[in-house]
């Protein structure tokens, strides 16, 4: 997404990237950014929310319009509706996906050790 908002903002359009992941806008040098502390998938809010996200629209719209230079990055004081874990419960599938069957263990293990006193 960086890569095509700088080729857009070459042929002279102007863009910005609406992200939970700021880090990276930085760290690929997006022309403009708001930052939005929302589950992924849900960047611009809950399916059906439609005053929620024309709400991060207006935001966005207006960071783009007020934007003092290039890799601003605005981070949204908007909240997720819904606490964080029921978050996450309500958009997971009940059951994983093989991938996330096969590699969870692993993580688990991976972060127990990492943790453990050396």
């Amino acid at each position: 997404m960086p890569v095509l908002a700088r080729s857009f903002e070459k042929a002279g359009f102007s863009t910005i990237l609406v992200t939970p992941m700021p880090y990276w806008a930085e760290m690929v040098g997006t022309p403009r950014t708001l930052a939005i502390a929302f589950p992924f998938g849900h960047t611009l809010g809950r399916p059906g929310d439609e005053k929620l996200q024309h709400s991060v629209i207006s935001e966005a719209l207006d960071v783009l319009e007020n934007a003092d230079s290039t890799g601003t990055i605005v981070h949204s004081e908007k909240t997720w509706p819904q606490n964080t874990q029921e978050a996450i419960k309500s958009w997971q599938p009940e059951e994983p996906s093989p991938i996330i069957a096969e590699l969870a263990p692993k993580f688990r293990e991976m972060l127990r050790q990492r943790n453990q006193p050396k």
